[in-house]
């Protein structure tokens, strides 16, 4: 049923843990509109020939004397706000108790950082503590702005591509360096805004591994139709050995070098 019902509105293939409850809420909203066009155009004709000008030549100013259809009316109103309500509620206390049990999972943690017009990840390296972020250290679109006093990210490291590792919970901490932009996974059934000098996390898990395009869902430039980037799952011992060969290069490029004694200044 799944897959006929993707197949009829044309979503891709979910990929995440979480989705299958986002296609499902996806489904309900789309029946519930068929249904609401069924019933409004249904409405629509039968007033048409009740009201047809042949069956009343003549007008009628005093109107309708009872009050149905503005009970119609209200009652739709009611049931509609009922299932919003009752949708948005359970689904925002389901998030948010997610998030909670996935950071207690010792999650794999990236920075994701939007500038016109591409993508920049900046992951924090073998000890697992990202640098300490200075925003006006910013020299170029995408800068991470790691603090490099700070000795926790001297093996931080950054990728033009996102990868993560399969079956393993993910946090994404959205960010900008220069316009509101919004970070979009379809096929992991999440985005979210990435806005200047704020950190925003979305979570999930993936549960195959694929390679995929990560777009931007906000307007933000006359480039913002090009800006799309890569994602890549992979396995968790691909990932364990790319981070750590990326993070022993950052490590080594980072750490401060010991200046050479130099010759004694003469007198003068």
């Amino acid at each position: 049923m799944m897959d006929l019902l993707s197949a009829v509105w044309g979503t891709p293939e979910n990929f995440s843990e979480h989705g299958g409850s986002v296609d499902h809420l996806i489904e309900v909203v789309h029946w519930f509109m068929l249904a609401l066009f069924v019933g409004w155009t249904g409405f629509f004709l039968i007033a048409c020939w009740v009201f047809w000008q042949r069956r009343h030549p003549k007008a009628s100013y005093s109107g309708v004397k009872n009050h149905v259809t503005t009970h119609l009316e209200i009652g739709v109103a009611i049931f509609e706000a009922v299932l919003l309500l009752g949708f948005a509620f359970p689904l925002w206390a389901e998030r948010t108790d997610r998030f909670e049990t996935i950071q207690a999972q010792d999650p794999v943690r990236v920075r994701v950082i939007g500038y016109q017009f591409g993508w920049n990840y900046h992951y924090p390296g073998a000890d697992g503590k990202f640098g300490r972020i200075n925003r006006h250290l910013v020299k170029s679109a995408g800068d991470p702005c790691i603090d490099p006093e700070d000795p926790n990210g001297w093996d931080d490291f950054t990728s033009p591509i996102l990868k993560v590792p399969v079956k393993e919970p993910c946090i994404l901490q959205v960010t900008s360096t220069d316009v509101i932009h919004a970070y979009a996974i379809v096929p992991m059934r999440i985005q979210q805004d990435a806005i200047p000098g704020t950190d925003i996390p979305m979570w999930f898990k993936p549960l195959k591994e694929l390679e995929t395009s990560v777009v931007c869902a906000q307007l933000c430039g006359e480039g913002h139709g090009d800006m799309v980037g890569v994602m890549e799952v992979i396995s968790g011992n691909s990932y364990s050995s790319w981070s750590k060969e990326q993070s022993a290069g950052a490590l080594e490029r980072n750490t401060p070098k010991d200046e050479p004694e130099g010759e004694p200044v003469a007198a003068k």
